[in-house]
């Protein structure tokens, strides 16, 4: 830790394994502890916890942003703008379903920002974004 705030998360997953390749393997992350129930995640600072529960992870529904609709709920990562594409490409090669494909949104507006989202192997809807200027973040 560097002091700073990092989230705390955890999210349900059907299949340790699955979550093993998928949050180890294609998104590189650092795996933490575990136990036969579940698996920490070091998601850029933040704990991710994949926990193992019975059933689909639950989805309250989608929400219509810059013509598209967008999962919810939904967890993810702002990145540099090299991040966002490398991390688009390793999605790409490893035959991941985009449910939004990666595209520059309100380009030329407040908030310009590339997005992404796709699902983990349990179903849990993920974002990943790059800001074009981070002081934009927050922007009206």
């Amino acid at each position: 830790m560097t002091g700073r705030p990092a989230v705390h998360l955890a999210i349900p997953v059907d299949d340790l394994g699955a979550a093993r390749a998928f949050y180890g393997g294609v998104l590189g992350l650092d795996e933490g502890r575990s136990s036969d129930h579940w698996i920490d995640w070091n998601l850029h600072g933040h704990q991710l916890v994949t926990h193992v529960v019975a059933g689909p992870p639950y989805k309250a529904g989608d929400s219509e942003v810059d013509g598209h609709e967008v999962p919810i709920p939904h967890y993810g990562l702002l990145l540099s703008a090299e991040e966002f594409h490398a991390l688009a490409e390793r999605l790409r090669a490893a035959g991941t379903v985009f449910l939004i494909e990666p595209y520059l949104r309100f380009p030329g507006r407040p908030g310009e920002q590339w997005t992404m989202f796709f699902r983990d192997p349990a179903g849990n809807a993920l974002e990943f974004k790059a800001f074009r200027d981070e002081s934009q973040v927050f922007a009206r």
